[in-house]
């Protein structure tokens, strides 16, 4: 995927996920419009630096390692980037996340197909045991926390 493209996915995803910050948690477009244009800038610079540096580490890794860089506390403005990233609610980012990898999930029906029914099993499994495991790590922390 292009840049250009990945930029047009971006900014649709982040209007999407504007609109949904009003609607769930009721923050105003306006006050968390500055929090998304920084997540998208972060999303850019990571696409392009997995784009133009040699290796082929994913851009997520570069996104991610951008992120913790530019809000690390002794970075200067990260708390003021903080504060703005703070306004966008993380329901309101994955929805339209989550809808657009179904739609381009559900183009590739065919290719889904073709990996048969074993990775249904495998993903079954992989689903199944990542809700158990983080119900015994919430459980266990608010056992100790004396929260239940």
């Amino acid at each position: 995927m292009k840049i250009k493209d990945s930029l047009f996915v971006l900014i649709l995803i982040g209007l999407l996920s504007l609109v949904g910050n009003m609607i769930g948690p009721k923050h105003n477009i306006f006050e968390a419009l500055p929090g998304m244009l920084i997540l998208i800038a972060i999303s850019i610079a990571g696409i392009s630096l997995s784009k133009v540096l040699p290796g082929k580490i994913p851009a997520v890794a570069y996104i991610v390692t951008l992120a913790c860089i530019l809000t690390y506390p002794s970075f200067p403005g990260a708390g003021q980037m903080s504060k703005y990233i703070a306004k966008v609610d993380f329901l309101a980012l994955t929805t339209p996340i989550l809808g657009y990898v179904g739609l381009s999930i559900g183009k590739d029906l065919d290719s889904f197909k073709k990996s048969g029914w074993r990775l249904i099993v495998v993903s079954c499994i992989v689903f199944i045991g990542t809700y158990i495991g983080s119900a015994i790590i919430a459980q266990v922390i608010l056992k100790a926390l004396g929260q239940i």
